[in-house]
């Protein structure tokens, strides 16, 4: 007897008509027409089922802080941290915690069970370290919480920066972070990232930095990145996120860049609400655009992601932790509009960051733990397009969150009684 049964389900990669069956919060077989008898069944209606979303860039620290102490009322990323600087020392634990687990219902809610967070350990009691620990135990349950040990205020232009970040793994923070391009000079920045390898590696952890978040073409962090990566032997480890320069930079200089980011196997983070919203400031017209040169990444091999980055907090207004709209502002901006295009914006919010986290058991296969969301779209352009309804989220083969499907009552003579925006079958 199986614990779960989900019939005539359609997959990512396009299969049709597919049964999953799970036992003991595992997925015993995939196969299409599957007939056994379960505790309890599910009928997918042709609907698309979906590993769960993972946002490989976050930070819970700050979201949902909005307003506080006062509104970004530029909107722009410098007076974002400087209010976070100024909310810094009024930060307690406790209202971490609780906007923390507020913020991982949304989550659990859009069908998003992975996060990175990076975790700001710039201030030295580190309550954001500490508040968040405890989240992610309070969490493990139901969403996997990974945790980045991020010098937001520079590692080397702050006072303890090295010790505090040291500090926060050995409390137990999971990867190793970084942001050169905020240190005092160009050098500063290529010691950080030197530093920060050098000590990764001698833990075993992983790392990601945020990298080049400028407007800057001179911003080269990312070269200094892939050539640490592959000197401490962390190939396949480092992400290095954001990286907004690329957008900026000449064709001839990135034709060298992206070998030597793929010979390292470094993963890619682009934020493309964030980035579309903070970068190029300085222009009048035209304006840049921002986001990291993602198709081309990808056609190197290079992992790329989708993160959302940031919801309701100094930098950001907006959000609402649905990785269906980062995708479709990552498929807008990138033009990434080609049916193979399309099914990578999809990947970007499922099995490329989860490859990046190193989920273990991620994925729609005989022996994956059974994570999975319905969806209500029959396919993953369809699910981007409409940001799809979670009709049902579930967590090691336990339904953990529903929706109710999104229909409009019509009231017109001679028409359907509701529409459902759902394309052809």
């Amino acid at each position: 007897m199986l614990d779960l049964l989900v019939r005539n389900a359609t997959l990512p990669d396009g299969r049709a008509q597919m049964s999953i069956a799970v036992q003991d919060g595992r997925i015993a077989e995939v196969a299409q027409g599957l007939e056994a008898p379960a505790h309890d069944t599910l009928d997918a209606q042709g609907l698309l089922v979906s590993p769960p979303f993972v946002d490989a860039h976050f930070h819970l620290d700050s979201a949902l802080s909005y307003g506080q102490p006062r509104v970004n009322e530029s909107g722009t990323l410098l007076e974002g941290i400087a209010l976070w600087g100024e909310l810094k020392p009024h930060l307690t634990v406790d209202a971490i915690v609780e906007r923390a687990l507020r913020y991982c219902d949304w989550a659990v809610a859009r069908g998003l069970l992975a996060i990175r967070s990076h975790v700001d350990t710039s201030h030295a009691s580190l309550p954001t370290v500490h508040a968040l620990l405890e989240v992610k135990q309070r969490v493990a349950p139901y969403l996997d919480l990974q945790l980045v040990a991020f010098p937001q205020d520079g590692l080397l232009r702050t006072p303890d920066g090295l010790c505090n970040l040291k500090r926060a793994l050995d409390l137990g923070v999971d990867v190793v972070g970084g942001i050169p391009h905020f240190e005092r000079t160009m050098a500063m920045g290529a010691e950080s990232i030197r530093i920060l390898c050098e000590l990764a590696a001698a833990q075993g952890k992983r790392v990601d930095m945020h990298c080049d978040e400028s407007d800057d073409p001179l911003s080269r962090h990312v070269e200094t990145l892939a050539y640490e990566t592959q000197r401490v032997g962390l190939q396949g480890r480092v992400t290095g996120s954001h990286l907004t320069s690329m957008h900026s930079m000449d064709n001839y200089y990135v034709s060298k860049l992206i070998p030597l980011m793929a010979e390292a196997q470094l993963g890619v983070v682009a934020n493309p609400l964030i980035n579309i919203t903070l970068q190029g400031r300085h222009d009048s017209y035209p304006k840049r655009r921002g986001m990291t040169r993602v198709p081309e990444l990808l056609a190197a091999g290079l992992t790329v992601a989708f993160g959302q980055d940031c919801v309701m907090d100094p930098w950001y207004g907006l959000g609402s932790g649905d990785m269906l709209e980062v995708a479709h502002m990552g498929l807008h901006v990138g033009q990434m509009t080609s049916q193979t295009a399309m099914r990578q914006c999809f990947e970007a919010v499922t099995t490329q960051p989860a490859r990046l986290l190193g989920l273990d058991g991620y994925g729609l296969a005989a022996g994956c733990h059974a994570d999975f969301v319905w969806l209500q779209a029959r396919h993953p352009a369809e699910a981007i397009r409409l940001r799809a309804t979670r009709l049902a989220v579930f967590r090691r083969g336990r339904r953990i969150a529903s929706t109710p499907a999104a229909t409009a009552r019509l009231e017109l003579a001679h028409r359907p009684g509701s529409v459902d925006c759902l394309g052809p079958a």
